[in-house]
């Protein structure tokens, strides 16, 4: 049996102008039932009527019905979630991300205590530049020079050559967390203040020893000058080091013979033993000499105090206030 085209076209077209007249129909039975009545009322629709409508829009052409039920909400548009329905990722959605760690990477940063952050910030400066100049021209312009700080006033030298560590490499990211450890824990114990007159006497002595021993660099030095009056402080309390547990005030040795070990060359051991001899200096005559009857000389003046240490402003003013309540108590 066979079919011609204009036939099938007219049957298709004669049955949606059949569909079109019975939706038409349904809907003015709807609207002539319901939309007298003098309050609100909800009814249910059969699901041809439905069916009927959704067709008499698509044939017209007009907006879609929005999409409802179980599966409603692979279509809502109103959540700002990072994944689609297919739980792929958002296009914009990587970025989001990277600007979430690039927050807590900054929030983290500042966290740090102030002196122990500026610190942190000027050994990154520093390899930077070691970087960009070479060996030759961080040599010439970074490195400590005694005739060079005195005669032609590059009062920078000092600083640099306490804040280079060397170029990037795993010794490099040690060194930086040692100083993070140490320098943070030390701060957090004395005050900032205190904390600054430390690092100020340690570029000052190291300096004059460094340029003694023609020691161009002396980073090392300082973080081992702050381990050591970490460990002069709680001498006896027992540490981890590599599979040992040690005394406290043996740790500084300890990194001394394990950096003379990987570099199988014994001056390995000099940056470590002026650490420890410019450390001990501060440390003797900050604890140990008032104890003999000397005075602490070692003290951070009182402007420094205020202006760096809130911890301390907070403590004179609730001193002021418990000795005003006591003297009212007194009256």
């Amino acid at each position: 049996m066979r079919f011609s085209l204009p036939r099938c076209v007219g049957t298709a077209v004669a049955m949606a102008c059949i569909g079109v007249s019975v939706a038409t129909q349904s809907l003015h039975n709807t609207f002539s039932t319901y939309s007298f009545q003098p309050q609100r009322t909800f009814t249910t629709k059969s699901p041809e009527s439905t069916i009927l409508s959704d067709l008499l829009l698509d044939i017209r052409g007009g907006a879609q019905r929005k999409r409802g039920g179980r599966t409603a909400s692979l279509y809502n548009t109103s959540k700002t979630s990072n994944k689609t329905a297919t739980g792929k990722k958002k296009v914009g959605g990587a970025k989001e991300e990277k600007k979430s760690a690039v927050s807590d990477t900054l929030t983290k940063y500042k966290s740090i205590l102030p002196l122990t952050r500026i610190y942190i910030t000027m050994v990154g400066i520093v390899t930077l530049l070691g970087l960009i100049l070479g060996d030759e021209l961080s040599q010439g312009l970074l490195a400590l020079d005694p005739i060079r700080v005195m005669y032609g006033l590059e009062l920078w030298r000092p600083f640099t050559a306490a804040c280079f560590l060397g170029p990037p490499s795993i010794g490099w990211l040690m060194n930086a967390y040692y100083l993070f450890e140490y320098g943070s824990s030390l701060e957090r114990a004395f005050g900032t203040a205190q904390h600054l007159l430390f690092l100020l006497l340690q570029i000052g002595f190291l300096s004059v020893f460094s340029a003694f021993f023609a020691q161009p660099f002396f980073a090392q030095s300082v973080i081992t000058s702050m381990l050591h009056v970490l460990s002069r402080s709680m001498p006896n309390q027992k540490v981890k080091w590599l599979i040992f547990t040690v005394p406290y005030w043996t740790l500084p040795y300890g990194l001394m013979a394990s950096d003379v070990l990987q570099a199988g060359n014994a001056a390995a051991a000099l940056p470590h033993v002026l650490g420890i001899l410019s450390g001990h200096l501060f440390f003797f005559h900050k604890n140990i000499w008032p104890k003999l009857g000397g005075e602490d000389w070692l003290v951070p003046p009182d402007f420094l105090v205020r202006r760096l240490d809130a911890d301390a402003r907070n403590k004179s003013k609730n001193s002021i206030s418990a000795a005003l309540k006591s003297r009212k108590k007194g009256k």
